[in-house]
């Protein structure tokens, strides 16, 4: 099967040019249905091995779900998926590293003890867990926390610690479900860091998250998904591009022949105009406001950000109820 990125919207579908790179994952028409309630509902997803991958959703969207349904926890009602390449992935369960987002570590476990005890579940010989488990602590500079239990340790630690229990048997492909949830600014940072370095290395990493920024800071792909429904897989560059620029201009000039040169949809605030950047660029635009002496103070372009594409492509509500669950809301 050949590895292509689509996009899904009103618009119909876009198709952007293939990816060389193999599948880690491949999902098609994945559905789930939960006492008679569709919690998924025909999802599409393709992840590049080596890509930092994102599943972008307000909560309730059924993000979780179909994260368990990848990794085989789960089965779907319909639909296949496949994880590098095979049709049963706890078959190669030991290629893959889970961070679930109900957090569950022994507390009375001492760190390292924890960290070999979950690569043993993924066929990690203990003591060779343990080795591997204080060179990742040393490494994350909580060599001090290897003999403390975790109900010793602060959330923040605690959670790397389980983060570095899903990493210590080496996998090719690391899921994440909301795995900045609870964490502080130092430690969201240190974990961007740390997915950096898992891509760095060629590891996959695909997480889900209801914070837009981590998403686009990270992910070269994503898929918005709410209700259920994708409505779109593809690049983040992709998305940013279906909302088009934003034109800033400020002029010396109030009044002029030259304002015929704007486009139609043009908002003006005070000596400030606003407006999409046209199709041929702004290049010819600049010429005839130069000719029309329009005195140009200013001009800046802006592209839509992550969260413009998103209210564009799942609504305004599912956006609030992004903005919402970011806050810590749950209306």
């Amino acid at each position: 099967m050949s590895n292509s990125s689509a996009s899904v919207g009103d618009e119909g579908l876009t198709l952007t040019p293939p990816d060389p790179r193999p599948l880690a994952i491949e999902a098609r028409g994945l559905v789930k249905s939960f006492d008679g309630t569709r919690a998924v509902d025909g999802v599409d997803i393709s992840v590049p091995e080596g890509a930092i991958y994102g599943i972008l959703g307000p909560n309730g969207a059924g993000k979780t779900t179909s994260l368990r349904m990848l990794l085989g926890i789960i089965d779907p009602d319909e639909g296949v998926r496949r994880v590098f390449g095979h049709d049963r992935p706890h078959d190669i369960g030991r290629l893959i590293g889970y961070l679930p987002e109900e957090r569950g570590l022994y507390p009375a476990m001492k760190s390292i003890e924890a960290i070999a005890f979950m690569g043993a579940l993924r066929g990690l010989p203990l003591a060779e867990g343990r080795k591997r488990g204080l060179e990742l602590l040393e490494r994350h500079d909580l060599l001090n926390a290897a003999d403390r239990t975790i109900r010793q340790l602060s959330k923040g630690m605690a959670q790397t610690v389980q983060l570095l229990g899903t990493l210590v048997h080496r996998p090719r492909l690391v899921v994440l479900d909301e795995p900045f949830s609870g964490l502080d600014a130092i430690n969201q940072g240190k974990l961007e860091a740390m997915i950096r370095s898992l891509a760095d290395e060629g590891v996959t990493v695909i997480f889900s998250t209801h914070v837009i920024h981590h998403a686009e800071r990270l992910c070269e792909g994503v898929a918005i998904i709410a209700g259920g429904k994708v409505p779109y897989a593809g690049s983040v560059e992709a998305a940013r591009d279906r909302i088009p620029a934003q034109v800033r201009l400020e002029t010396r000039m109030r009044e002029g022949d030259w304002t015929k040169a704007l486009p139609k949809d043009t908002r003006r605030e005070g000596d400030f105009f606003f407006f999409p950047l046209p199709e041929a660029g702004v290049e010819p635009l600049l010429r005839q406001l130069i000719e029309g002496e329009a005195g140009i103070l200013s001009l800046s372009i802006e592209r839509a950000g992550l969260h413009d594409a998103f209210v564009s492509i799942a609504g305004e509500a599912a956006a609030r109820q992004l903005e919402l669950d970011a806050a810590g809301g749950k209306a």
